[in-house]
């Protein structure tokens, strides 16, 4: 009875002390109250009775109501009770390591996961940096971040986050998830080609018992290197190889750099048939038609670089990845080949309203002399050819050319600017793109890409990752000395004519094939010779020539400049290297002159010279004797070229910076040169 009458037995339940359930209470009452009064006024006993009923109604919703809430609070408490011991369990007991540090780097506390990567080791109190080195620079280098990282630590993958606020470090152990996403990317197919190089043009003179024996030893070979990189290879013809494996087959093979190549090379030419492979590999794509198309893809571009070479790309990749090529490309182009391609040619000469051929910026004698006989051969077969050209950044060499150029005038007339160009091509206009193949390298990418759907590409550079992507026809042979010694070969093909190729335009090609060759002393083959015999024998004039050639006064002072800031690097210092002042612009064909200069110096095997080109471009020229692969090297910073002969230009770098760069890709390309194959064809 006293709890009855006590201020919290009628004070209202912590549940109703909403609105809502307080006007449901209210309405309650008032309709007691209502039915009371309605009773007691139609008969007071009656009243009275209903009176006490309507009492002991409310006593028990008003009991029931209090129980209700007493099992609300408790069930509260305890769900409170049992969220704090679970957070207090899982930060002690669950798979996720905690830590505190304080300002000043010192750990405060661990959670007993964490202190197992610590071992029995007392770490409270001490710096991180001192307890884990390693962990202490992942913790540093990380402090910023505001999302959680992956990190490897003690040989474990983890995900760590860390709340810089509080000073708290959190790692949750994800080697399980990380083993089975390596376990699903190692046995990802790779699908690849193997192609011998020169198969054909060696076995033409070979006994039947030499091929068979050639034959056995490429196929032993090749099986035995498969076998031990654990792909299925099948021959699909005598000079052709299909390959299928996993990723964790081409990792091993790229981790041993394709010593295949080194090997077939080597053994090969001690029996005096040297064989050479090109490799294309695909890999990273789920459509295996898309992966044959990308291994095929990547085969083309190994053998548009000359062959002896592996190249790798993922499928819808950028970035090629190369392996080999290494040694000077064996001649392997035919006749036959140049007959086909000056058939073709001849096609799409006649098939087309007019004629654009371009060479690359700041041309030389081989760019400007392969587009003089492109356009003779246009000429030949009735069509107008036009020579783009800007004339604003000449050397003084093509600078004489063009003098001599104003005195032809049906010659004179077809060279004109790119914005000329523009104002003539059409849909039925033809591009060709001469002693280039990247569209970032030719003189005017604008007029290229109105026309990029009319290309045709013709040059001797190995072909790089930048190309065209729909030419109508290319004719792309690293294994030739210039672009003019290649269509020099194209005149024989074509039908006889009232318009012979002229005096100047034969010089000039003859100049073009004489500076790319060092006076016939590099890449120089049968065929370069027939070519300047043609040359000669349709009047090229060896004395204009030489007024061609010859070099002005500040060009001859600039090479010598250069030549005298030479230093020797490497490990056996057989790399002459250098580099200009940062403030000092030099022209491009004295760097050049330089860097053959440095050739003829005892001891030296490759020659690399810096120069500013302009305010914004550092340009590099390269060169070798042929034992180092120069090209491998200016690939890395962005150009390209030739095994023996190759530049490139970098943008937004000092002369000191780009220095740095080059010594260090000579470096890394010296210690790969290093690392020699091994003798058994299981190490290959």
């Amino acid at each position: 009875m006293k709890k009855i009458f006590s201020k919290d037995f009628w004070r209202l339940p912590e549940f109703m002390s909403n609105d809502r359930l307080r006007w449901i209470a209210f309405f309650l009452v008032v309709i007691s109250l209502i039915s009371v009064y309605l009773s007691l006024s139609k008969n007071i006993l009656f009243g009275i009775v209903i009176l006490a009923v309507v009492i002991l109604m409310l006593a028990i919703i008003y009991i029931e109501f209090q129980q209700m809430t007493q099992d609300t609070s408790d069930y509260i408490s305890d769900l409170s009770y049992r969220i704090k011991r679970g957070e207090q369990e899982a930060l002690i007991r669950m798979p996720l390591g905690v830590l505190l540090l304080d300002q000043t780097g010192d750990i405060e506390w661990v959670n007993p996961y964490m202190q197992r990567y610590f071992g029995k080791d007392d770490v409270i109190g001490k710096k991180i940096a001192t307890v884990d080195p390693e962990l202490g620079d992942l913790i540093a280098e990380n402090w910023e971040v505001k999302k959680p990282i992956e990190v490897t630590w003690k040989d474990q993958h983890f995900q760590m986050y860390i709340q810089a606020d509080i000073d708290a470090v959190y790692m949750m152990d994800i080697t399980h998830y990380f083993d089975i996403e390596e376990r699903f990317r190692n046995t990802r197919l790779i699908i690849g080609q193997i192609f011998l190089d020169n198969y054909d043009e060696v076995s033409k003179t070979m006994a039947d018992e030499t091929i068979s024996n050639i034959n056995n030893y490429i196929t032993t070979t090749l099986s035995e290197w498969a076998h031990k990189m654990g792909v299925f290879l099948k021959q699909v013809d005598e000079d052709h190889f299909f390959i299928i494996g996993y990723r964790q087959s081409l990792v091993r093979m790229e981790n041993r750099k394709f010593r295949v190549l080194d090997k077939i090379r080597k053994d090969t030419s001690k029996q005096n048939n040297p064989l050479t492979l090109s490799i294309g590999i695909a890999y990273g794509g789920d459509d295996l038609n898309e992966m044959s198309k990308q291994a095929q893809s990547n085969m083309d571009l190994a053998l548009g670089r000359g062959g002896d070479q592996a190249v790798i790309r993922k499928v819808n990749g950028r970035q090629p990845r190369f392996y080999g090529g290494k040694t000077n490309p064996m001649e392997k182009r035919t006749r036959v080949r140049a007959r086909m391609i000056s058939q073709a040619l001849q096609e799409l000469i006649r098939q087309s309203d007019q004629i654009f051929v371009m060479g690359h910026m700041r041309p030389d004698m081989d760019s400007i002399g392969a587009a003089m006989g492109i356009r003779r051969i246009a000429q030949m077969n009735g069509r107008k050819c036009w020579i783009v050209m800007d004339q604003e950044h000449l050397h003084s060499d093509i600078q004489r050319l063009m003098e001599e150029v104003q005195n032809e005038p049906a010659l004179r007339t077809c060279f004109i600017t790119p914005e000329e160009a523009h104002e003539k091509v059409t849909r039925k206009s033809l591009l060709i793109m001469v002693d280039h193949s990247k569209p970032s390298m030719t003189t005017d990418s604008q007029l290229y890409e109105l026309m990029q759907n009319r290309v045709m590409v013709i040059d001797h550079h190995r072909r790089g990752e930048e190309f065209p992507e729909n030419p109508i026809l290319v004719y792309i042979e690293p294994y030739a000395s210039s672009t003019c010694e290649l269509i020099t070969e194209l005149f024989e093909y074509q039908a006889p004519t009232k318009e012979p190729i002229t005096r100047l335009e034969a010089t000039v090609m003859l100049t073009g094939i004489t500076i790319d060759t060092k006076s016939f002393t590099l890449r120089t083959g049968t065929r370069t010779f027939d070519a300047a015999s043609y040359l000669r024998s349709v009047g090229a004039d060896a004395t204009l020539m030489q007024h061609f050639m010859k070099e002005d006064v500040q060009s001859y002072m600039q090479r010598n400049h250069l030549i005298d800031l030479v230093e020797f690097v490497g490990p056996d210092r057989s790399r002459a290297l250098c580099a200009g002042e940062n403030d000092r612009i030099f022209d491009a064909v004295a760097a050049a002159q330089a860097a053959d200069s440095l050739l003829t110096v005892s001891g030296v095997q490759a020659s690399y010279v810096i120069s500013r080109r302009d305010e914004d471009t550092i340009g590099i020229s390269a060169r070798s004797n042929g034992k180092v692969n120069v090209q491998i090297v200016m690939e890395k910073l962005g150009g390209g070229g030739h095994l023996s002969n190759a530049a490139t230009q970098i943008t937004g770098k000092t002369v000191a910076e780009v220095r740095k760069q080059l010594l260090e890709l000579i470096n890394d390309e010296q210690e790969n040169n290093n690392d020699e194959p091994g003798t058994d064809a299981t190490d290959a």
